[in-house]
């Protein structure tokens, strides 16, 4: 059996097409809705017949999909945004290509195309920087026909499928999405602490679905507060509990750098994201807690993942 995770928080907009996709998929499924205290009409649009758990809080993308992994019955399990639009084999094919590469590969993604334009790639997977940054592959970028599925560092947590063994085997202390990021950078963690612990990722560009992507840093000045802030603390958060020695010296100048970029700016510029740096620091020994056990377990160096990050 497949699970398909949604997690809903206002997003009655573009909900109706995003369950009309799901529902069209040629793979059996089941559906579980995890609604963050929705003021919308996003609860009436899901509808009876699909399992729903209702928080009275918004308690956060990923708190919410750690709910719905307590209770999902699938082997595979796909996370899927509201704002996404699957074509009909989405699923389909996603798991037709983790079984023939292998129990190593853990995660897969389609081509995401923007909702907006379908001839620009929205994300092909995530890649690293040696700044420390994650971007979705190609975003931006005219959409490229013919290609081969190849492997990436890791997958967007937009429309993703994982198996349930790799999800599995990267929790930690009971959270499989780590809870301290909240929402956002939470695909890029969960990417790089499978990468360490011997698992790898699949693009397979015959899959195909469309994305609305709101936040990018080109409009980060009209986000929420509260947006923002989650922004700043996950970027530390995310190097903080993954990069080893090895790696934290190859790329620091290239992270200090930008750091002090970061920094600068929420001194200055976006005061309202200070709560992030102060977070870090009241919750250090936590987060070195999750850092001692993400090192223990992991079973791939440094020096070997070095190459993706470029």
């Amino acid at each position: 059996m497949i699970s398909v995770v949604l997690v809903t928080w206002n997003s009655a907009r573009y909900l109706s097409r995003c369950l009309e996709g799901i529902a069209l998929q040629t793979i059996a499924l089941e559906l579980i809705v995890v609604d963050n205290a929705s003021s919308d009409d996003s609860l009436d649009i899901v509808g009876d017949g699909v399992r729903v758990i209702r928080n009275t809080t918004n308690r956060g993308f990923s708190a919410a999909v750690n709910q719905a992994l307590k209770v999902a019955r699938g082997e595979f399990i796909l996370l899927c945004n509201p704002d996404a639009f699957l074509t009909r084999d989405y699923i389909e094919k996603l798991v037709a290509a983790l079984e023939q590469a292998g129990e190593q590969y853990g995660a897969a993604t389609g081509k995401l195309l923007s909702a907006n334009d379908e001839s620009i790639v929205d994300s092909k997977g995530i890649r690293f920087t040696r700044s420390g940054r994650h971007f979705d592959i190609a975003q931006g970028q005219r959409d490229i026909p013919n290609e081969t599925t190849t492997e990436v560092f890791g997958v967007s947590g937009a429309c993703a499928l994982f198996r349930r063994s790799f999800l599995d085997a990267v929790t930690i202390d009971g959270e499989t999405l780590d809870e301290d990021f909240f929402a956002y950078r939470e695909d890029a963690d969960l990417a790089w602490r499978g990468r360490l612990l011997g698992f790898r990722a699949l693009y397979v560009p015959d899959a195909v679905a469309y994305h609305v992507r709101v936040v990018t840093p080109e409009v980060r000045r009209s986000l929420p507060a509260a947006i923002n802030m989650h922004s700043v603390k996950n970027r530390f958060l995310l190097r903080l509990k993954n990069e080893g020695l090895y790696l934290a010296l190859r790329n620091a100048p290239f992270e200090l750098a930008r750091d002090l970029v970061a920094i600068v700016a929420v001194l200055t510029i976006e005061r309202s994201s200070l709560p992030a740096l102060a977070w870090l620091w009241k919750n250090r020994r936590r987060i070195m807690a999750k850092r001692r056990e993400v090192q223990r377990r992991r079973i791939v160096s440094d020096q070997e993942l070095a190459p993706w990050f470029r």
